[in-house]
């Protein structure tokens, strides 16, 4: 490993054990803003959902942890680490995540603007981390008995939701494309209390039971093409994209097989595509 990636390593540890202090559970993750640490099932020929209760290391934010020692364990088993990512959603922050995107044609602080006038709340002071891209990301508390979904564009265009099941790139990481900061007086500050007007507007409304309907031929398609268009390194990152797409908008169920052609054909198998899209069906909050 050359002499900078260990320096990297070295300091993502550093800032994972040190936003551990706050109370915050931390996974080590890679250039490419994924986990680390590849799953321990990616070869088992019909991998049954598991969420670490097998006892090994590998999957994803379920392995997320506070503990010092169990951080240094995880980072240990990644020495390739180079940034580290924060769970949303657990205690004792229950941390809600606002990506704030930097997209061609797309003002996301003012789509956020917008929002807070139109449904009358503000953003109070909270840590806000800048990305190498030029985005933010706004750190919110949500109270312990609400789980806000993860989401990309439903709020508004440009305006990404990570909350439980996901995670945050920490401040201190650095990926392919450059550094993540806290910006400046933000720092030591804790993620302040999500206004309610916001909140429930993270939250969406209860679904019907109805079958779903045939998939609009157009969309879904278009989300088909996005899988094929997978080169190796992405097919899953991808898969999981489109899938949550698909759920989203109503037309998961419909398309599932239509996701597993399509991840089969850019070399994915058949039970590590399912269990891609049932990652993404549990993502959105519906059944697998």
């Amino acid at each position: 490993m050359a002499t900078t990636d260990r320096q990297a390593t070295t300091l993502a540890l550093a800032h994972a054990l040190s936003a551990a202090e706050r109370g915050l559970a931390v996974i080590p993750l890679s250039r490419t803003k994924l986990p680390a640490l590849r799953s321990p099932h990616r070869d088992d020929p019909a991998p049954a959902p598991c969420h670490g209760e097998c006892g090994r290391l590998g999957h994803g934010v379920y392995d997320a942890s506070s503990d010092p020692a169990r951080i240094r364990e995880l980072f240990a088993a990644a020495p390739w680490a180079t940034g580290y990512g924060i769970a949303c959603g657990l205690p004792p922050h229950h941390l809600i995540g606002l990506d704030l995107d930097v997209k061609t044609g797309t003002d996301s602080s003012a789509a956020l603007r917008e929002l807070a006038l139109r449904h009358l709340f503000t953003i109070p002071p909270t840590v806000v981390v800048v990305t190498p891209s030029g985005g933010r990301h706004l750190w919110l508390s949500g109270p312990p008995e609400v789980v806000v979904p993860n989401s990309a564009g439903r709020l508004a265009p440009g305006i990404d939701i990570r909350g439980a099941g996901g995670y945050l790139v920490g401040p201190g990481s650095r990926t392919g494309q450059g550094v993540y900061a806290a910006a400046p007086g933000t720092a030591h500050l804790a993620p302040a209390p999500c206004p309610r007007s916001l909140l429930r507007l993270l939250i969406p409304p209860p679904r019907s039971h109805h079958p779903a309907p045939p998939p609009a031929a157009g969309h879904g398609q278009g989300l088909i093409q996005f899988v094929l268009a997978a080169h190796e390194g992405q097919r899953n990152t991808r898969l999981f994209w489109a899938a949550c797409r698909a759920y989203e908008d109503g037309i998961g169920p419909a398309l599932v097989d239509a996701l597993v052609d399509a991840a089969i054909d850019t070399g994915l198998s058949a039970p590590e595509a399912r269990a891609t899209i049932a990652s993404a069906a549990r993502m959105t909050g519906h059944r697998p």
